[in-house]
């Protein structure tokens, strides 16, 4: 048997390395040209990898949850097989991300397709302990006999209804959240789909049918105390996306010496100014919000106070200041906080901001964010809306230096000409990273964002 090794390919600038999410392919499986192989989670994002060819999986290579460098064996080919197909490329295209060209040996570096697809794609893990399904499509549905009343769970619970289940990333991200086998969910959507309806119904029957001495499969008991028969616990993997923000943040906090500034800013005007402009951009398909306004008074305090928009490079001993302006939008996502990227905004009108932050959030909801969208921010925009509380500490979103925490819109007296008036008010939070940004300078650049909020009028001045 000629055995040929697919490496992992290149994942892009910068990227070196993927947590491994899901294998969609199994060894013994036959596997077409383009059929997904496996998911991999890299900088927030994840992405499937094709087949470079068709052939028979001899085996893969790492388990969920490991992480793999560029050029790490994943999956080995049988090159004997029949039915195996020589490797895209031997043409003399190219259609990997590597860019070679020409025959392919085992020897060589194999191509793969690495397409960024949504934020959760096709987790793995559909319960504790489920085998990785296959890359095909097969949605044959088992019929399992109806259970007697009041029967505890048995072997028949074991069977499963679909070996690949069909289901938007919501609903599984609900049936691992409630340790639920997706692959034993009776599903009642279209083409065989399992819903969000269908998980809570198999939980509930589940729950019924089980008793305290029984308990069901998907819940570990936390207490074996009489005093309290039915407690118990549920245990949910701590990987994927929740993994990865852990791991950044715990960067950040091992890295960054954070300290953060706080100042209250009338938007008074700037309220009235939204108000003023809301049916204008209404008529232009753009719903307006404040963020808009708040990144260009950002981008035009960021030109005049360089040093917030930097990383530094301690290998070097070098402060990089960027002289381009990527504002990331923290994002509040069912699978986690993702930070889209609003690229070149000192190039944009207050509505093609307004325009790519609706679009960049809707992806990242959706699950449908690209690895281009979610990488390269140089300073970051935090806001929870009408949620945001009164004041927060946000966390830098490390190699960046400095992140702005925007808080909810109070009515507050203010003083105006000498005299007390009711006033729309908002606390700013910035924090920085003290080893590259002095806190002067933080409060200076500060002020000039919250001058500019104060009197929108100045954002003329940053027009596109």
């Amino acid at each position: 048997m000629a055995r040929w090794e697919f490496r992992l390919p290149d994942l892009g600038e910068g990227v070196t390395e993927g947590e491994i999410v899901s294998f969609l392919v199994k060894a013994g499986e036959l596997v077409v040209e383009d059929q997904p192989m496996v998911e991999l989670m890299t900088d927030k994002a994840t992405v499937t990898i094709t087949a470079p060819r068709s052939g028979i999986i001899v085996e893969t290579r790492g388990g969920v949850g490991d992480m793999v460098p560029v050029n790490a064996v994943l999956v080995v080919f049988d090159l004997d097989s029949p039915s195996a197909t020589p490797p895209r490329g031997s043409n003399g295209s190219s259609h990997g991300l590597s860019g070679d060209a020409g025959p392919s040996r085992p020897s060589d570096r194999p191509m793969g397709t690495v397409s960024p697809s949504r934020t959760e794609a096709r987790p793995s893990a559909h319960g504790p302990g489920e085998a990785p399904r296959g890359g095909t499509a097969r949605h044959q549905v088992t019929e399992v006999p109806a259970q007697p009343s009041g029967e505890v769970l048995g072997d028949v619970d074991r069977q499963y209804r679909s070996e690949a289940p069909l289901a938007t990333p919501a609903t599984r991200k609900l049936a691992r959240d409630r340790n639920v086998d997706l692959r034993r969910v009776p599903p009642s959507g279209p083409q065989g789909r399992v819903t969000k309806k269908d998980v809570d119904a198999y939980v509930d029957a589940e729950a019924k049918r089980a008793t305290p001495s029984s308990l069901p499969v998907h819940v570990r008991s936390s207490s074996t105390q009489s005093s309290h028969p039915s407690s118990a616990e549920q245990r949910v993997p701590f990987a994927g996306l929740r993994r990865r923000i852990s791991q950044r943040l715990s960067l950040a906090s091992h890295t960054v010496v954070p300290l953060t500034f706080v100042e209250e800013c009338d938007v008074s005007k700037l309220k009235a100014l939204r108000t003023e402009l809301a049916a204008a951009a209404a008529s232009n398909g753009v719903k307006l919000t404040y963020l808009p306004f708040i990144v260009k008074a950002v981008v035009g305090a960021l030109r005049r106070h360089p040093g917030l928009n930097a990383t530094l490079d301690e290998e070097a001993h070098e402060i990089v200041l960027r002289r381009y302006f990527h504002i990331g939008i923290a994002t509040a996502t069912e699978a986690g906080l993702l930070v889209p990227v609003v690229r070149d905004a000192d190039r944009k009108s207050l509505l093609d901001i307004a325009r790519d932050i609706d679009r960049l959030a809707s992806d990242a909801r959706a699950g449908r964010a690209k690895l281009e969208d979610l990488q390269g921010s140089t300073f970051t925009i935090t806001s929870l809306g009408a949620k945001g509380g009164l004041l927060a500490t946000p966390i830098v979103n490390y190699p960046e230096v400095a992140i702005l925490g925007v808080h909810r819109i109070i009515e507050r007296p203010v003083v105006r000409d000498g005299h007390i008036v009711i006033g729309d008010v908002m606390l700013l939070s910035l924090s920085f990273d003290h080893r590259v940004v002095d806190g002067d300078v933080a409060a200076t650049f500060a002020y000039d964002v919250i001058e500019t909020l104060q009197q929108p009028s100045r954002l003329l001045l940053e027009m596109a």
